[in-house]
């Protein structure tokens, strides 16, 4: 199919892969109402459109801690990333470094810290779940710093998981659920031999490298369920805090008291994030969430945010709402399923030229210029 638009990659991911993946992906908690809002909140902020500015100097650049990035968009952590193209982290990180912008490697993704760290000139990000195995996050840091990678992400809106029905029906879980995967990948060939048989091995390499023994889906879903810990608190974080010397992003704020308490903790950034509809049905889109937490804690650290951002025009519209910088993940993942490290290159490309228009159109002539007054009344 032709792409021409960053919402084409989603059609194109959807013939390409097994259902069990794609619902996986696309899917989110209970009715998916916030996962449906998460979109439609974005595409309502409105922005003044002002001509005759001059913009022949525009910029995407931003700096983000120490980081010169191309555009203010990083590759946001998403687990399983290897099962929607042939080591799937690894093709990503390098369309990332390509760009000029990060890549988030999972905590349960399939290929291992060690095995994408190597190939890309820049360093990577890493993202770790409050878990009741300390252990495996110790470990999980020690292999961070080791590998070079500068910036920890910790997603906190994961004490347990969501309930996601449409996973029982897609066969990504219920009953038979590994006989109807295999029975979706024998009829979509393209991606049985190209991630089925040449994507191997289907591990967990993060988990896998701490346990000593290989690790798959069964043990994707087993380990996390048993391994969420929802006594987590503040507290809880402080020996994380002390041990990693690098920035630190908390990724799940949605409440502007929760995001003072990441100022009081001494969090360098924070994802204002509903974990794309896939945790608490009903909550705020992230759209909808940003003002108030950019407004209780803008100019105390760095505001990140994800959840429903399908296009560059949705990352100026993040901007004018008080985002220093948006995370990818579903769009990025559609397009890495269509067409692996090329897919994900095009995908940051229509980004930067969706908003140079946007930004053109409203006379920001650099990131940082593009604030609230932006907006339309």
């Amino acid at each position: 199919m032709i792409i021409s638009s960053p919402g084409d990659y989603r059609e194109a991911a959807r013939r390409k892969l097994p259902p069990f993946l794609f619902h996986y992906i696309d899917g989110g908690a209970y009715a998916e109402q916030t996962l449906r809002r998460n979109v439609e909140d974005w595409q309502a902020v409105a922005l003044r459109q002002r001509v005759l500015q001059d913009m022949s100097a525009l910029s995407l650049e931003t700096r983000l801690f120490d980081e010169t990035l191309s555009l203010p968009v990083i590759l946001g952590p998403v687990g399983l990333t290897g099962m929607y193209a042939r080591r799937g982290e690894v093709q990503a990180a390098k369309a990332a470094a390509s760009r000029g912008v990060p890549f988030t490697m999972s905590t349960v993704s399939v290929c291992a810290i060690e095995e994408v760290a190597p190939v890309i000139d820049r360093p990577m990000w890493f993202q770790l779940y409050v878990l009741k195995d300390r252990g495996f996050m110790r470990s999980a840091l020690q292999r961070a710093k080791a590998a070079g990678v500068t910036t920890l992400v910790f997603t906190v809106d994961m004490p347990t998981p969501g309930a996601r029905y449409r996973d029982a029906h897609s066969g990504m879980s219920g009953p038979n659920a590994a006989l109807r995967r295999m029975v979706q990948a024998m009829t979509h060939p393209a991606w049985a031999w190209d991630v089925g048989v040449g994507g191997r091995p289907h591990d967990l390499g993060n988990v896998s490298a701490y346990l000593g023994k290989p690790t798959g889906l069964a043990d994707y879903i087993g380990w996390l369920a048993a391994n969420f810990d929802p006594s987590i608190s503040w507290r809880d974080l402080q020996w994380i805090r002390d041990f990693w010397d690098g920035p630190m992003i908390i990724k799940g704020i949605l409440d502007p008291e929760d995001a003072r308490e990441a100022v009081r903790f001494g969090a360098d950034g924070i994802v204002v994030s509903n974990h794309g509809g896939r945790q608490l049905d009903g909550v705020l889109s992230s759209a909808r969430a940003l003002p108030a937490v950019a407004d209780a804690v803008q100019g105390d650290l760095r505001i990140l945010v994800d959840s429903g951002v399908r296009n560059g025009l949705d990352v100026v519209r993040a901007l004018a709402l008080g985002a220093d910088a948006v995370m990818l993940g579903r769009a990025f993942i559609y397009a890495l399923a269509a067409d692996g490290e090329a897919g994900v290159g095009d995908l940051l490309d229509l980004f930067e030229r969706e908003m140079r228009v946007a930004m053109t159109l409203t006379g920001a002539k650099s990131v940082g210029q593009v604030r609230r007054d932006f907006l339309a009344n």
